[in-house]
């Protein structure tokens, strides 16, 4: 397709595969493979129509059918695209928004039930579940500014500050039967609120289509359709317009790891295990009752391949964050001893899986720039965010959930006892520099018993809210890109709910309000200081200054850009003492300005503090021939930054 067809909007693709797009699909290289396959209006011998084309290869006959033709299976058979594997047909006059599914034959020739298209641009309103026509091309943008810049500055390099949003329950309109809003209401009050809380990038769970909303989009079965629930394709796209106009990067979460079983989908699609493994012990998921692609099928690995790419060019999103990667690694993930085949050297690893994850991560930043991509990966696994070239997996990021466990595990301690804990603090540091993590307080934190962040915390109410300020200083104070999950920012009192609103009332509450404001300081301070992001995954960026004052539950360490920028010293007190004329060493001498306390008033805090600032004096501690004496409110995180004016 030429690039002023795609501007105009207007396919001039011929009506039927041409030989490339049938050398590629047979080969499993076709890196544009939603204009080849699924349904695309377009003009054939002067007559207007939608031609259709799906892959089924062990199906003896295939038809499109729809309410156009009252869903009769003899109206419009397809007809087998030689080696391909590929049925295709032309249905004149049908235009964009028809409803259709595939009517497919066995090999035996046994119907099956009627199937969504695996390529479909869009799809029904759920429980309904037919594919639906959709232009892909036509959309105007006004990013432009936005997708020439994007890649001028690595993002390892520059401060990342994620808000991780449920569109279905971020907010909804109680007048209007508590509907979620619409991508076009999203592209307004979303990416507002976002850029006023200062996050650099929104992170939306699965928008690919699902049947069931309890899934919350992690079992996804139009890999190509956003889903309808928000809106159209195209109102989709505005949102991600409006982010971009904001200065707001927009992350998906991508599910190439399973698909769930619904008969309308991929599960033996033509009779076959054709996107899955026959064998249960590589191509069932004990976990969530769904079935692993098969990796090592060309045109499956394909299929997906694709998808990520069709996200990234046609709805300019700018990363991929993927779902359960350790699940995908491995062949024995959460299986019993003989419920799992070993790989061809009898190893656990998952080749295939991993050869494909090479091969996407190596594709996307090839063919996009500027983009990022993202492992939720829980294990040890060695080089995830490291370059193909160096034997990694070439994600650009890998979500850190080891520091989560550890460090949730120890604030959820009553003070008394953490001094026996300090390790699970510190430890993190061990590793924090082998791979380019972002530290994730994400959905999975706040559901299923586990108590929303504010519930973890112990102590009285008020206490609770100062364990939580301190733990999100420390978060911005840390190593690592950050991740906040909607309603963390304002303290939600309850678990997330995903068929209900944030409760967006606490926010009439001091407390909630000032968790809001320090959360929206804290992305201020960490944006506007180089030292905070600059070495994020460097350990020229990180010196401990007490890590090992246990018995005051105490850490103190230094953050460092490049040598013009001012260094930062963090300082958290995780007991409900308060800790007056307590030295702390510092690297240099000099006025050390408090730039955040998170006792403050502003914050719900009791305002006790170091009145904007400590001057340092020749006195050696902590290993350096200068210190300061700060106090140190109760349960507090207090950031200061060397004042290079004085």
């Amino acid at each position: 397709m030429t690039d002023n067809a795609r501007r105009s909007g207007t396919s001039i693709k011929p009506p039927s595969l041409g030989e490339l797009d049938a050398y590629l699909i047979s080969e499993g290289s076709h890196r544009l493979l939603w204009e080849a396959l699924g349904a695309h209006v377009l003009e054939r011998d002067g007559v207007r129509g939608t031609h259709f084309a799906v892959w089924a290869p062990n199906a003896s006959r295939v038809s499109v059918v729809g309410d156009f033709n009252d869903w009769d299976g003899d109206a419009h058979p397809m007809q087998p695209r030689g080696a391909t594997g590929v049925w295709e047909g032309f249905v004149p006059e049908l235009d964009a928004g028809a409803i259709y599914k595939y009517r497919i034959i066995d090999r035996h020739g046994r119907l099956l039930p009627l199937k969504a298209d695996p390529m479909g641009l869009g799809a029904e309103h759920p429980p309904k579940t037919a594919s639906i026509v959709r232009r892909l091309h036509g959309y105007r943008w006004n990013d432009r500014s936005w997708m020439d810049n994007r890649g001028t500055i690595p993002l390892v390099d520059r401060p990342v500050s994620i808000y991780e949003v449920h569109l279905g329950s971020w907010r909804r309109v109680p007048e209007e039967g508590n509907r979620p809003l619409s991508y076009l209401e999203h592209a307004r009050m979303l990416v507002d609120y976002a850029c006023d809380m200062g996050f650099t990038h929104l992170e939306l769970m699965p928008v690919s289509e699902h049947p069931f909303d309890g899934s919350w989009g992690y079992q996804p079965i139009g890999l190509y359709a956003p889903t309808i629930r928000y809106g159209t394709p195209d109102e989709f796209r505005t949102l991600v317009d409006a982010c971009h106009r904001a200065g707001l990067g927009l992350l998906l979460d991508w599910v190439p790891a399973h698909f769930p079983m619904d008969p309308h989908g991929l599960a033996r699609f033509d009779g076959t295990a054709l996107y899955e493994h026959e064998d249960p012990r590589e191509g069932f998921h004990p976990d969530w009752n769904t079935l692993i692609y098969n990796y090592g099928r060309r045109e499956v690995a394909n299929y997906l391949l694709a998808n990520a790419l069709y996200w990234l060019r046609e709805h300019h999103v700018d990363g991929l964050r993927v779902d359960a990667v350790a699940s995908m690694l491995y062949r024995d993930y959460s299986r019993k001893e003989g419920e799992w085949i070993p790989n061809v050297y009898g190893g656990r690893e998952n080749l295939e899986a991993i050869a494909f994850l090479k091969r996407m991560n190596e594709m996307v930043y090839e063919e996009v720039p500027g983009i990022t991509t993202v492992a939720e990966e829980s294990t040890a696994f060695p080089g995830v965010s490291a370059p193909t070239s160096r034997g990694g997996l070439g994600f650009g990021f890998k979500w850190n959930m080891g520091w989560m466990n550890d460090t949730l595990s120890y604030i959820k301690l009553d003070p008394i006892h953490r001094k026996f804990h300090h390790h699970q603090v510190t430890f993190g540091l061990h590793y924090a520099f082998s791979e380019n993590f972002i530290l994730p307080i994400s959905h999975d934190e706040v559901v299923h018993g586990k108590r929303s962040m504010l519930g973890k915390m112990p102590g009285s109410r008020e206490e609770q809210f100062a364990n939580l300020r301190a733990y999100y200083g420390f978060m911005w104070g840390h190593p690592g890109k950050k991740l906040l999950f909607m309603g963390c920012e304002f303290a939600q009192d309850g678990e997330w709910n995903h068929t209900t609103s944030l409760n967006w009332h606490l926010l009439d509450d001091p407390l909630h309000a000032g968790m809001q404001r320090l959360v929206r300081d804290l992305n201020a301070l960490y944006r506007e200081s180089p030292a905070l992001y600059r070495h994020d995954s460097r350990a020229e960026g990180f010196q401990w200054v007490e890590g090992g004052a246990s018995d005051e539950s105490l850490f103190a360490w230094i953050r460092k850009g490049e040598p013009q920028h001012a260094p930062l010293l963090v300082v958290c007190n995780f007991t409900p003492v308060e800790r007056v004329s307590r030295r702390v060493g510092v690297p240099v001498a000099g006025h050390w300005a408090e730039r955040l306390n998170t006792d403050s008033g502003h914050y719900g805090g009791s305002d006790r503090g170091n009145l904007g600032g400590v001057s340092s004096e020749a006195i050696e501690a902590c290993g350096h021939p200068h210190s300061i004496a700060v106090t140190l409110p109760p349960l507090s995180c207090v950031f200061f930054q060397l004042d290079r004016r004085e």
